[in-house]
């Protein structure tokens, strides 16, 4: 353990403990959750905790940059939204980040295999291991997750806040059942790797983590931190198949469809004919044409050993 301590210190490192800056996102689905036990977790594991409420993703970013030099690790009490918004000073600062999943979905906390009770999430942060992720980036806009054009970005726009917040996952269903019945396919063109594919799809998704709105797949062999990014084209002749291509989409099994579009790649730019919106973690960012990019371990974050190396 003391290893790892000592891999993780900020500059300002001592031999007293590790100072945390605990970020809570009250607008979070789970905001107002008591974080008591988790808390008492985080102090009995040598963790002098600072917590302060923030807003704002905006306000969270400023405390993280401007306390950077005193601090061992910063913890984000919120859910993806709150995370893709201090995706910047994390990266910048390269201060080890600790996930308390408070949000509707916790799609990176899942990829990573933090599960949703916060006293073992603040363990997972005692235990101090730490992997270093990817980030997707477009237009200048970072993601951990995926990036979205068509049906996710419509739903992204039709999801109020109290909608997450009241339904929580099952939300994002009920949105989508109403939505469904008005997509229609759009023109996009793919270039990556040196050509460029002109597709008829309802949906192109480009994912940097594994999994997504709540509950879906990008790439069932998608990992954060394998250097590439997982796109995907749903083209579909009818709204109606993308029912039965959610059990495989939910495994992350739908690119071995026909009528599915999937492949790897460190860079993809996305022209459509009109410009659309790109929801990036569930929140729409930008617009086509879409410049994406991946960022090889942008950041460390705290998270059960992986398999893969379970030494890490």
């Amino acid at each position: 353990m003391q290893a790892v301590e000592d891999d993780i210190s900020s500059p300002a490192s001592t031999s007293g403990p590790r100072r945390a800056l605990l970020l809570l996102n009250p607008k979070a689905r789970s905001g107002s959750q008591p974080i008591d036990a988790a808390l008492g977790i985080l102090i009995r594991g040598g963790l002098a905790v600072e917590e302060l409420s923030c807003r704002s993703p905006e306000e969270m970013s400023s405390a993280i940059r401007s306390r950077a030099s005193d601090l061992q690790c910063v913890i984000a009490g919120g859910g993806d939204g709150t995370l893709n918004g201090i995706a910047a000073a994390l990266a910048e600062t390269r201060l080890p980040l600790g996930i308390l999943p408070l949000g509707t979905a916790n799609d990176l906390a899942r990829t990573l295999g933090i599960g949703p009770a916060l006293p073992a999430a603040a363990q997972v942060i005692v235990d101090g291991a730490i992997r270093d992720i990817d980030l997707g980036e477009v237009n200048g806009h970072l993601f951990f997750n995926v990036a979205s054009i068509g049906f996710s970005a419509e739903l992204a726009s039709e999801l109020t806040a109290e909608a997450k917040r009241r339904w929580g996952t099952l939300g994002y269903a009920l949105a989508g059942a109403k939505l469904l019945a008005r997509t229609r396919p759009f023109t996009a063109f793919i270039e990556h790797d040196g050509r460029t594919e002109k597709v008829k799809t309802v949906q192109i998704s480009v994912g940097n983590g594994r999994h997504y709105g709540g509950g879906m797949t990008v790439d069932e062999t998608a990992e954060p931190d394998d250097g590439k990014l997982h796109l995907y084209s749903l083209e579909v002749g009818h709204w109606s198949r993308l029912v039965t291509l959610v059990p495989a989409l939910r495994r992350g099994t739908h690119g071995a469809a026909t009528d599915v579009r999937a492949f790897t790649t460190p860079a993809v730019t996305i022209r459509t004919r009109r410009s659309r919106s790109v929801n990036t973690d569930g929140e729409l960012t930008t617009a086509t044409p879409a410049v994406f990019r991946v960022i090889p371990k942008a950041v460390r974050i705290f998270a059960p050993p992986h398999p893969r190396n379970p030494t890490t």
